[in-house]
């Protein structure tokens, strides 16, 4: 027992350790979002943080400030590395599925798998995993192309052979396809951006820390950039190929119409760049949830924003028993007057919370 307690493989206590500069989740200030309420009584409440940026300015942060990692919300700033090795060598499908986190179907895998040879194909390091949204009795065993990720790894070893890049130890941060991704944020960022702490992301690849606003600013910048690669449009081309069926991104990237790209990633963030008339630098949104990953929540979310951005999103699947409202907090103050007449709730999705008579009225009916 002591060799483990004294080995640097595990932390020292399971009250975590406190590092100069790395705030906690439980330093910040995390901001109510959306709150579920049963017959007016909060029941459940979302917390998490909100940013705004357009250019080089913040517009809007509510607890934007949270440091956290960028994960697969970064994937399209990851592909940059290969962009003009991948822009003739690739269809759209093969471009969508390099920036997607997929639900691992068959279209989904397909695409991934055009991307390699088969003599290649051995040489990717995605965890063994199974399709993140199934349907009915599975029978399958965990396979790297289920991994959500494998179109991402796939394309990124395409392009190291199409580089000259040594393909082995692609995943470790001394390689060439990391430091190759922090030049790209580093010209969305300024050079003098460097990440706090470099993490192994869940699919292996290397992530770095940065605030919420820092990944704002980046979804400003792809708002901007929009026409500097084949990034942009091929989301928008194949975007069930980005996430699939019911995700969020896949959903805001057909609502939208060719003016807005998002990308969810782990765990519990949303990136949206936006092309909007009263952005012209750009717009980024970045939403993060406290808790982790919570499709619906951020959907309420994501759906406020962009109304008041005159973009329709749907509402997601209905509460059970209750019903959702936003926080203003996750709009600027001038859209808060839009964001009041943005429902929660569809028309045929009445109130079930509650019974409709007078209960005190009835009490001796019974």
């Amino acid at each position: 027992m002591s060799s483990i307690s004294n080995s640097n493989k595990y932390p020292s206590s399971s009250l975590g350790e406190t590092e100069a500069g790395i705030p906690t989740g439980r330093d910040v200030e995390w901001q109510p979002l959306v709150d579920y309420r049963r017959n007016g009584v909060s029941e459940n409440t979302i917390h998490g943080a909100v940013s705004w940026f357009s250019g080089n300015k913040l517009v809007h942060s509510f607890g934007g400030n949270v440091l956290c990692y960028g994960r697969s919300m970064m994937k399209p700033f990851y592909i940059k590395v290969f962009s003009e090795e991948l822009k003739s060598k690739t269809n759209w499908k093969q471009k969508a599925i390099s920036v997607s986190s997929h639900n691992g179907t068959v279209a989904h895998v397909e695409a991934a798998l055009s991307l390699l040879s088969k003599g290649e194909r051995g040489l990717m390091r995605t965890p063994l995993d199974l399709p993140l949204v199934q349907f009915g009795r599975q029978v399958r065993r965990p396979r790297r192309w289920y991994n959500n990720s494998s179109g991402h790894h796939a394309a990124i070893l395409l392009g190291c052979r199409l580089k000259g890049w040594s393909r082995a130890g692609y995943t470790l941060p001394s390689h060439k396809i990391f430091e190759g991704y922090k030049k790209v944020v580093k010209s969305y960022l300024g050079e003098s951006w460097a990440p706090l702490k470099i993490a192994r992301d869940g699919d292996g690849l290397p992530t770095c820390s940065m605030t919420v606003s820092e990944l704002a600013k980046c979804y400003a910048g792809l708002s901007l950039r929009k026409n500097e690669d084949w990034i942009w449009e091929a989301m928008c081309k194949e975007p069930d190929l980005v996430g699939g069926y019911n995700r969020l991104d896949t959903t805001i990237i057909k609502s939208c119409t060719g003016k807005v790209i998002a990308k969810e990633g782990a765990d519990g963030l949303l990136g949206m760049a936006i092309e909007h008339p009263d952005f012209p630098e750009g717009l980024g949104v970045v939403i993060k949830i406290a808790h982790g990953w919570n499709p619906q929540a951020t959907w309420y979310v994501a759906r406020g924003i962009l109304g008041c951005l005159d973009f329709e999103l749907r509402n997601p699947y209905p509460l059970q028993r209750q019903k959702a409202f936003l926080v203003p907090g996750i709009v600027p103050e001038f859209l808060l007057e839009k964001m009041k007449k943005i429902n929660t709730w569809d028309d045929w999705d009445p109130d079930n919370d509650r019974w409709y008579y007078d209960l005190e009225r009835h009490k001796g009916l019974l």
